[in-house]
């Protein structure tokens, strides 16, 4: 298989002597246009656009384009181009692109490419629970890691696209898993058989991806170009491209996509519209009326742009785009948070409307919030990204209960059924070092772990009978803790990369209260 790495490559650079000039498009077009095209939206290489490149830029762009990137085939630059061509190749693979490119279902369909020195396990190839697996997505070199939640012994490490973003999802089986980057490349990964099956670039820049109800559908929500792709999870076909535009014609990115099981839909994030959508998973939805509806007679219906079946679209106006989602349990409601991020709006997805508005400062983090039941109650709580807080909620009245204040802004939240903690990292500020331990009962802080001074401390994962809780030294040369759940101990640690996520197969597929959706 030719594989694409573009999990390895930042810039490549074309045999020969370097250009003295600085024009930086002529130095783009000699040395970085063979891996990353001369459109710069990638090829073997990721796409050079500030899209992908996220927050790589200025000094630390220019560092990586003068010394490369360790255990990468990315060259150092520092002895071929001067100092000026370094700054200017930097600013000129920062700058937005002159035009507005388009990814269609040919292009997908041209990137896809199947391991054929890859056959199926007829049963898993370790002897541990592949229920108790826990992917370790490390960013800090591309790579993940395959967990044996049992042993804690690495059973696979396999090269990932460059820059992974959001949570992997996996088939309902737990068997295979699919991860996603910002630069839309798909990847299919055999858990069982610890192989990757192939992969496909479904969008440009890309946000998330998630899984139908029955694993027949992957859904990739796209910055660049407005769509949402949808690829078979067989073999990465490419089933459908839908332009996504609101009622009014607008063209709007779609900020994530997210799976809800129980209605048989993906819902989605619009980023430049006033609306959520609903896409069916499911041949019998529908029928969807974005127009008036005329019937008089019996089996007569007359109205304007219906649609029905599999992948038909349901546009849920609402007064404001919404960014981020939490999901009560059953998917019937929806909280987001408003673009201002002062505040969080509830959505009633049968009904299609605003039902419900909650307090909530600071930029609400809801993609992180998890529930489960306090004192009798029914509760979900959200962490904030500009402010030291971590809001409870009562879902069936939808009323603040309590504001935990905490040493800093956090950014995720994660628990267990059997764990009578909820466990709140403190990532931003001076005390990001830091783990909030939170009674679910008492809703107090009961303990603060500091397993690593000075370092970003982030992201619990537990194992899948909650006996364990792993944390996040989100640093390069990081590590991940392994915890004792109950008397709160270190039990081990594993060195890793940057180990910016870790997800366990059964925790994800069974959709636990203790893990964000």
């Amino acid at each position: 298989m030719t594989r694409f790495i573009a999990s390895i490559s930042l810039l490549c650079i074309l045999a020969g002597q370097a250009y003295a000039g600085s024009d930086a498009a002529t130095l783009f077009q000699e040395h970085c246009s063979s891996c990353h095209a001369p459109t710069r939206l990638g090829g073997t290489g990721p796409a050079l656009i500030p899209e992908s490149l996220g927050k790589l830029k200025g000094n630390t762009l220019e560092s990586v384009i003068t010394n490369g990137r360790p255990a990468t085939q990315m060259p150092a630059f520092g002895d071929t181009l001067s100092k000026g061509d370094i700054s200017a190749l930097a600013s000129y693979v920062t700058t937005p692109l002159a035009f507005e490119p388009s990814w269609t279902a040919d292009d997908i369909t041209s990137t896809r490419t199947l391991d054929t020195s890859y056959k199926p396990a007829e049963r898993p190839v370790f002897s541990g629970d592949p229920m108790n697996i826990t992917l370790v997505v490390e960013t800090g070199d591309h790579h993940v890691s395959v967990l044996d939640g049992d042993n804690f012994s690495i059973l696979d490490r396999f090269a990932t696209p460059f820059a992974v973003h959001g949570g992997p999802k996996f088939s309902p089986d737990g068997r295979y898993v699919f991860i996603m980057s910002r630069d839309g490349w798909v990847q299919k990964y055999d858990i069982w058989s610890l192989k990757e099956v192939g992969r496909i670039r479904a969008g440009l820049n890309s946000r998330n991806i998630a899984m139908s109800h029955d694993g027949q559908w992957l859904a990739v929500a796209n910055y660049l170009p407005d769509t949402l792709t949808i690829i078979s999870t067989r073999d990465l076909s490419v089933i459908k491209v839908i332009d996504v535009k609101g009622k009014d014609g607008t063209p709007s990115r779609v900020s994530a996509v997210y799976q809800a099981p129980d209605r048989k839909s993906f819902v989605l994030a619009l980023k430049d519209a006033p609306e959520i959508w609903e896409v069916a998973t499911s041949p019998d939805a529908g029928p969807y009326h974005d127009g008036f509806v005329h019937s008089f007679e019996s089996g007569m219906e007359e109205s304007l742009a219906a649609e029905r079946g599999l992948f038909a679209r349901r546009r849920i106006m609402i007064s404001a785009p919404l960014d981020d989602f939490f999901f009560t349990p059953g998917y019937r409601n929806l909280i987001g948070s408003n673009r201002a991020g002062d505040k969080g709006v509830v959505v009633n997805l049968d009904v299609g409307r605003e039902i419900a508005e909650l307090p909530l400062p600071g930029m609400p983090h809801l993609g992180s919030g998890i529930t489960w039941e306090s004192q009798g109650r029914h509760v979900m709580a959200t962490p904030h990204l500009k402010e030291g807080i971590l809001s409870v909620i009562d879902i069936d009245n939808w009323t603040l209960i309590k504001t935990i204040k905490m040493d800093g802004p956090g950014f995720f939240l994660r628990s267990h059924e059997s764990s009578p903690y909820v466990w709140a990292d403190v990532f931003f500020g001076p005390h990001k070092d830091e783990m909030h331990i939170i009674d679910k009962q008492s809703l107090e802080i009961v303990k603060t772990l500091n397993p690593a001074p000075g370092k970003t401390v982030a992201h619990t994962e537990f194992t899948r009978d909650g006996r364990y809780a792993l944390v996040s030294v989100w640093e390069d040369d990081g590590a991940v803790i392994v915890y004792d759940a109950k008397t709160l101990e270190e039990v081990k640690r594993l060195p890793m990369r940057k180990p910016a996520g870790k997800y366990n197969v059964w925790n994800k597929i069974t959709f636990s209260d203790g893990t964000s959706h």
